[in-house]
């Protein structure tokens, strides 16, 4: 009996001890290769052509040469515009231009009994229409700085005065005696004022050449 006991002892001894020093493993478990995305390829055209080569044999040797050949520029050119103005068939007419000049050629002084009035100053200017149309109602007005009554002939006016034309008109003003009288003389066209112009002095000033002959005529202008 004791010899049972102790062989049943020395069997659970040896089994619990590590005989082969090392631990056993957990039986592998394979398991599939994961696979990877196949990469997708696709045909793409060469932007710089593959160089063609020529093949030359030269008549001494039987050795071939092989070079390069660079292909030309193939490219199409972009078009070019030129552009070109289209001058119009027809011409326009210019527009018309409004234009005058004015001339005082002298004034003078007298009295002027037939309208009851004393002493009075005479001018005497040329209107020219040197502009491209005619001046309807064309008027030259007299002023003084020492002006008392108004004059009959303080305004003298034309139904037209044409292009290039000119007129010669004498003016009156009512002016105090001896005293240097400084005048102004407008141009007006439809009562519209074209030009004016001064004379600081028109005391006793006479005329060069006297006075013209051709008041009121329209005749074309002179150079």
């Amino acid at each position: 009996m004791r010899k049972l006991i102790c062989f049943l002892l020395s069997t659970l001894l040896i089994s619990s001890c590590d005989v082969w020093g090392v631990a056993p493993q957990a039986f592998p478990v394979w398991t599939p290769i994961p696979s990877y995305t196949p990469g997708i390829v696709t045909q793409t055209p060469f932007i710089i052509p593959p160089p063609i080569f020529v093949f030359t044999q030269t008549p001494s040797s039987n050795v071939t040469v092989i070079s390069p050949v660079t292909p030309e520029n193939t490219t199409t050119p972009s078009p070019t515009f030129t552009f070109t103005p289209v001058q119009p068939t027809d011409t326009l007419p210019p527009a018309p231009v409004q234009s005058v000049n004015l001339v005082i050629l002298g004034c003078n002084t007298s009295f002027d009994i037939t309208h009851g009035m004393g002493e009075v100053t005479n001018a005497f200017v040329t209107v020219l229409n040197t502009g491209t149309v005619d001046l309807p109602n064309t008027c030259a007005i007299l002023r003084a700085i020492d002006e008392d009554r108004e004059h009959p002939d303080k305004k003298v006016c034309l139904n037209n005065l044409p292009t290039q034309r000119q007129v010669n008109l004498k003016l009156t003003v009512d002016s105090q005696y001896k005293v240097d009288t400084i005048i102004q003389v407008d141009v007006t066209s439809n009562d519209i004022t074209l030009l004016r112009l001064d004379k600081q002095s028109c005391r006793d000033i006479g005329l060069f050449g006297g006075a013209p002959s051709d008041v009121g005529t329209i005749k074309p202008i002179t150079p």
